[in-house]
């Protein structure tokens, strides 16, 4: 028998090269967003075009995550994510060679593809290493990938454009750190199912899957959360850039590495403060954890909303207001996912994820940037004609941009009611899941 200290350091490798992959994951799906305005201005495209390249890439993801999600909890979850590494990394350097806009979004919605096998094989790796009461702590380490993957794109992607003269340098150099990772995967040792429980787990496939995980109601405000988060999550990495270098009149260097900072490093203190405090409060009360992201939520919302009423003149106020609201918003990932482990039964982690990611990448991730996108064209013709101006100016679609943001704190604070009711609710399917464990050993 392998010794539980052996066991443990077994399992830290093994989120540390899921923490790998994931920063790569959010590297790699960032970069579109920093060079929104070399490519507009290359193809002449409106804001709704350039949200359609968030959403298509987001819409492709969350379809195909649902029998990817299903593959996890029957196959190998290791290969699933070698592979799905390899081929995101591969249409990464694709999309280096667009030659349109049209070939720029197809080539994303392969990236899409690759990356839809990692999140439901990843998190049902880490329900299967960790105990419930260590799962926030490694959740929020595996999620530190999006803030580190999110500031190491925003303080370089920019360097590249500038170093090399082309917005295309950066596809082609962050697809070969992914390819090599990817066959590190291959080797590891895969958990049980259920191994991280404390009472035996059946091993044996689960019977509609998807009806079962749909009937538990904390899953579907959780469902609803992830919703209303990805909204607004995706429409302000899609366009923050773009705000900064039209309405406060950044570089795109300078525009990058202020992004980076309002919602990267901002994460780095939110998931691994925001993920002990969560495992510390659960272990008080078992609605703690929820309760305590509904709260950092509901400030987040109006620190943002605040954010978006600074003037021009006073950026360093917006950036620091949007950044401390980014900050608590980063607590959704360490309260919300291990929720989800805590109510749904081993064999069907991975489906859960998978019908979660669906929804709230589909429906909140998509929608985000191109109904922002929409929104800012939409603000944009009505301050240019209430201006009584002929012509459409840089400066319209500054003021369009910003306006359309204000959708943002809106559905943060949605978020925020969502994760309150996944409380109300979380003690009472968290027993039966148990009572469901205890039942089948």
């Amino acid at each position: 028998m392998e010794s539980n200290s052996n066991q443990a350091k077994h399992a830290w490798r093994i989120l540390i090269l899921l923490f790998l992959a994931n920063l790569l994951n959010f590297f790699d799906r960032t970069i579109p967003a920093i060079i929104i305005e070399p490519i507009r201005h290359e193809w002449d495209l409106s804001d709704l075009q350039l949200g359609i390249v968030g959403s298509a890439f987001t819409v492709i993801y969350a379809i195909a995550g649902l029998p990817l999600g299903r593959l996890a909890d029957s196959w190998s979850r290791k290969k699933i994510i070698g592979w799905g590494l390899a081929i995101w990394s591969a249409f990464t350097a694709l999309n280096g060679y667009a030659w349109n806009y049209l070939s720029f979004v197809s080539v994303r919605m392969g990236v899409g593809i690759g990356e839809a096998s990692y999140a439901p094989a990843a998190n049902s790796l880490i329900g299967d290493l960790f105990p419930s009461h260590k799962r926030a702590r490694a959740v929020g380490i595996f999620m530190l990938g999006l803030p580190l993957g999110l500031v190491l794109a925003f303080f370089t992607v920019g360097a590249m454009v500038k170093a090399f003269g082309s917005w295309r340098a950066p596809f082609f150099i962050a697809a070969l750190p992914g390819i090599l990772l990817s066959i590190f995967f291959f080797f590891i040792r895969e958990p049980e199912r259920g191994a991280a429980e404390s009472i035996q787990v059946s091993q044996s496939t689960p019977t509609q899957p998807i009806k079962k995980v749909l009937r538990i109601r904390t899953m579907w405000w959780i469902i609803l959360s992830g919703l209303t988060f990805n909204f607004a999550v995706y429409a302000v990495n899609s366009f923050l850039v773009s705000l900064l270098q039209r309405y406060y009149h950044f570089t795109l260097v300078k525009a990058a590495i202020t992004t980076g900072f309002i919602v990267g490093v901002t994460g780095l203190v939110g998931l691994t403060l925001g993920g002990w405090i969560a495992d510390k409060i659960h272990q008080r009360s078992e609605r703690g954890r929820l309760l305590f992201g509904a709260f950092n939520l509901f400030v987040s919302g109006i620190l943002i909303l605040l954010a978006l009423f600074q003037s021009e003149e006073l950026v360093l106020f917006f950036s620091l207001l949007l950044g401390l609201g980014w900050l608590l918003s980063y607590n959704y990932y360490t309260c919300v996912y291990p929720a989800i482990q805590d109510v749904i039964e081993p064999r069907l982690r991975a489906t859960a994820m998978a019908i979660y990611f669906a929804a709230m990448y589909l429906l909140g991730g998509a929608a985000g940037p191109a109904v922002v996108g929409w929104f800012s064209d939409y603000l944009t013709r009505s301050a240019m004609i209430r201006s009584g101006a002929s012509e459409m100016t840089e400066q319209f679609k500054a003021i369009g941009l910003h306006d359309s943001l204000f959708l943002i704190p809106i559905t943060v604070l949605l978020t925020s009611l969502f994760v309150f009711l996944a409380s109300k609710s979380f003690a009472k399917d968290a027993s039966e899941m148990k009572r469901s464990l205890e039942g089948k050993a």
